[in-house]
């Protein structure tokens, strides 16, 4: 099929179907939104891109994502040092802190292991954590990973490693969601939740 747009056009398309949950034809809608919204919303977003280019770092700490590095968290007073959280991603740091769900600070792995795609320990930042957890003001070391195979042998890989650290290791409880109804819920889940029951 021939193209109807001419080559910076076709370009912008390809680009935004690379990003999550836009497809070809998402991405064409996206596009032609822009481009009719050239000065409100495109010249913005290319200025922002321009800047996020120019100033985005990775915290050398803890590994988010942020203007400086350390990074904001890492160096705000109100968050308590004896507490790392530990995630797989920036997109789950995230997601606790938009929950309020931590006062603690973080560590990014980068990934979990997973052998089957090649991802061993040398490519997450474990060592890091290791080093981390060695760290006297540390007392806990919350392992907040996915409950997926990649993630609950990380988690194992992780509690070995940091065994001889003087460090509580906590995973976070898995079970019924809040809101959630048992009879939509599978049985892994509903397993979960009747093995770490807690009082009323």
């Amino acid at each position: 099929m021939a193209s109807v747009t001419g080559p910076e056009i076709d370009r912008l398309i390809q680009l935004l179907a690379r990003l999550p949950g836009l497809g070809p034809r998402s991405a064409r809608r996206a596009a032609l939104h822009l481009i009719k919204k050239r000065e409100a919303l495109m010249t913005p977003l290319a200025g922002a891109l321009q800047v996020a280019i120019d100033k985005i770092r990775v915290c050398e700490t803890c590994g988010n994502i942020d203007t400086r590095s350390p990074c904001t968290v890492c160096t705000d007073a109100r968050r308590d040092p004896s507490i790392i959280v530990v995630v797989a991603d920036v997109a789950d740091l995230w997601a606790l802190e938009r929950a309020g769900a931590s006062s603690g600070l973080y560590h990014v792995l980068g990934g979990t292991l997973s052998p089957l795609d090649g991802v061993g320990p040398q490519d997450l930042t474990i060592d890091a954590l290791v080093s981390r957890a060695h760290d006297p003001r540390v007392t806990e070391i919350v392992l907040a990973l996915n409950a997926t195979v990649d993630g609950q042998t990380t988690a194992h890989y992780i509690t070995d490693l940091i065994g001889d650290a003087n460090v509580r290791v906590t995973r976070l409880a898995h079970g019924v969601p809040v809101g959630g109804e048992l009879d939509y819920l599978d049985e892994g889940t509903l397993s979960a939740a009747m093995r770490q029951r807690t009082l009323f």
